[in-house]
C-alpha cells in the first residue's frame, strides 16, 4: 500500500484535512422542521467540506441545509452569512443564495458538530453541464465582476482566515507538490509555483484587496436552462476570503480557459471584467500568472485530497482535467506576446 501524502503545514487550515460530517436524512428533516419550519422532500447534495441537502417543499420551493464542517470556526460561518445579508442589500438583483433565520430569529443553529444553517435554492442548471461558448465566458466575467463590486466595503473579523485556495498562499503549496503523479506536470506545477514566489507574491501588496467570492468555478454556477448563456446563479460562499480583487478574476477566468485558444479566451474574459469594474495596469499586467497559478493550485490539491480520501476522489477530481490543460496550454504561450495582449483587452 503506497503511503499518504505528506500532511500539509498546520497553519494552511484544518479544514483540508477534515472530513464532511455525516448527518442522516431523517436528522437533517427533523433539524430543519424543529428550526427552521421547513417540511418537504430530501435530496443529499453533493459536498466536498460540509454536508448538504435539497429540500424541496410542497409548494416546489426548495431549500439548501448546509451542516458546516467540524473543523469550520463559527466565525467563518457567520462569515459567509453576513456576505449574503450584504450583497441583498448591496445587489439585491444578483442571483446568490438569501439566508434564512431560525424559527427564533437566529443566523444558524449549533449543533455539536458545527453551525446548521438554511438557504434558498437557486434553480437553473450547473454550468460544468453546458458546453462553453464565447458568450457565455463573457456573461461570466461580468458576472465575477458584478459579484466583486457588490462585495466592495463588506468586511467581517474571519475574512483574512488562511485558506489553502487563496491565490496568495500558494507558496505553501509546495508540500503537496509530490501528489500530483505525471512528473511532467509535477514539474510545470513547480515552475509556476517557482515565479509566483519570486516575481507575483511581492506584487499583490499593490493591488487592491477586498472579500471576494474565490471559488467561481463551473460547479458553483448555474446556466438558465431557457437561455444557456445566462448565469443564473451563484452559489457555495465557502471560500471567500480577502485578498486581491484580481486574484478573483484570475479563480474565474481559470475555468474559462479554451485550451485550444487559451490567450484569445482569456483576453475575452479579462475585457469583459474590466468594462464592468475597471482593472488598473499593475493589476493587469498579474493576470496571466495569477490564472497559472490557480490552476496549479486545483492540480495541488485536488491531487493530495484525492489520494487521502478516494471514496470522494470523482468529486475532488471534478476540474483536475481542465486545470491540466489549460496550465500546459498557458505555458506554452509566447510569455511576451501574451503580456501584451492582455494589457491591449484591459485599457
Amino acid at each position: 500500500m503506497s503511503a499518504l501524502p505528506p500532511e500539509p503545514p498546520p497553519a494552511l487550515g484544518e479544514m483540508l484535512t477534515s472530513p464532511p460530517p455525516v448527518i442522516a436524512e431523517a436528522e437533517a428533516l427533523h433539524l430543519a422542521e424543529t428550526h427552521f419550519g421547513l417540511r418537504g422532500r430530501l435530496k443529499r447534495l453533493t459536498s466536498e467540506r460540509d454536508a448538504n441537502f435539497l429540500l424541496r417543499a410542497a409548494d416546489g420551493r426548495g431549500y439548501v441545509l448546509k451542516f458546516a464542517n467540524a473543523a469550520e470556526p463559527l466565525a467563518q460561518t457567520d462569515f459567509q452569512i453576513e456576505a449574503l445579508r450584504h450583497l441583498a442589500e448591496t445587489a439585491p438583483d444578483l442571483p446568490v443564495p438569501r439566508s434564512l433565520p431560525t424559527l427564533s430569529g437566529q443566523k444558524a443553529v449549533a449543533l455539536p458538530g458545527g453551525l446548521f444553517r438554511a438557504l434558498t435554492y437557486l434553480e437553473g442548471e450547473p454550468l460544468h453541464l453546458r458546453p462553453a461558448t464565447p458568450a457565455r465566458r463573457v456573461g461570466m466575467a461580468r458576472m465575477a465582476a458584478r459579484l466583486s463590486e457588490g462585495l466592495q466595503g463588506f468586511s467581517h473579523p474571519a475574512a483574512d482566515h488562511v485558506l489553502l485556495w487563496d491565490i496568495q498562499q500558494a507558496a505553501g503549496l509546495r508540500p503537496l507538490l509530490p501528489a500530483i503523479e505525471d512528473p511532467a506536470l509535477q514539474g510545470l506545477a513547480r515552475a509556476t509555483l517557482d515565479r509566483f514566489e519570486a516575481e507575483v507574491a511581492p506584487a499583490l501588496t499593490s493591488c487592491r484587496w477586498q472579500v471576494v467570492h474565490n471559488d467561481l468555478n463551473p460547479h458553483n454556477v448555474l446556466a438558465d436552462p431557457e437561455q444557456p448563456d445566462r448565469i443564473a446563479g451563484v452559489l457555495d460562499f465557502g471560500d471567500m476570503v480577502r485578498t486581491p480583487r484580481v486574484c478573483d478574476l484570475a479563480v474565474a477566468a481559470s475555468y474559462q480557459i479554451d485550451p485550444a485558444a487559451p490567450l484569445e479566451s482569456l483576453a475575452a474574459f479579462a475585457a469583459a471584467y474590466h468594462a464592468t469594474l475597471p482593472l488598473l495596469p499593475p493589476e493587469a499586467a498579474l493576470i496571466l500568472d495569477l490564472v497559472a497559478t490557480r490552476m496549479l493550485t486545483t492540480l495541488a490539491i485536488a491531487s493530495w485530497r484525492a489520494a487521502r480520501y478516494p471514496e470522494n476522489a470523482a468529486y475532488i477530481l471534478r476540474n483536475l482535467p481542465s486545470a491540466r490543460a489549460g496550465l500546459e496550454a498557458l505555458a506554452a504561450l509566447p510569455r511576451r506576446q501574451a503580456l501584451a495582449t492582455l494589457a491591449r483587452a484591459t485599457e
